[in-house]
């Protein structure tokens, strides 16, 4: 009976296995792709796009929190670095973060890490390229992800001075040359 069952139970066990490690490596990827594609749809790649205020019916991000303000940029990094500047806002707390297209963490800082000072980065992919006088290199596995700025709105009243400010941020090529 062993003999029988043992080689078609053994080819699906390992089958079993094979199906598991690929979604656990490709679901990241998918999600990824599927998020900066949606993101990408309402204001392009490699630039920031600045959304209003979370609402009950906001899914562009997996659940806004209705305190924070929420900037995208869905970077393509298979030309060449992409630049972010993110400028100081009167909030009591505002960072940057960058995943990669595995939903990895690439890089993070907040206002009190920066000392209040605008963070400068440059991203670059596999395509390569140097980070320019005055920004940070930050390396991404793979050309694409998604850079995220989020601010603690403490006062609604306030967002619309908070608003302005975040206006001063930018995510864009790196210009050649």
């Amino acid at each position: 009976m062993i003999r029988r069952w043992g080689p078609p139970v053994l080819l699906g066990l390992v089958l079993a296995g094979i199906a598991h490690h690929v979604t656990l490596v490709q679901t990241p990827r998918v999600l990824m792709s599927l998020a900066t594609w949606r993101i990408a749809s309402a204001g392009g790649t490699n630039s920031l796009l600045q959304s209003p205020l979370a609402t009950s019916d906001s899914r562009a991000i997996v659940r806004p929190s209705p305190d924070l303000a929420y900037s995208s940029c869905p970077f393509d990094l298979s030309k060449g670095p992409v630049l972010i500047d993110v400028a100081p806002v009167p909030a009591p707390y505002w960072s940057l973060s960058v995943f990669d297209p595995r939903t990895d963490v690439a890089f993070v800082r907040n206002n009190v890490q920066a000392g209040g000072n605008p963070i400068r980065v440059a991203l670059i992919g596999d395509s390569g390229g140097q980070a320019p006088a005055g920004y940070e290199p930050v390396p991404i596995k793979g050309n694409s992800g998604i850079a995220l700025v989020r601010i603690l709105i403490d006062d609604r009243a306030r967002f619309p001075q908070i608003d302005a400010a975040r206006k001063a941020s930018a995510c864009r090529t790196m210009s050649p040359g």
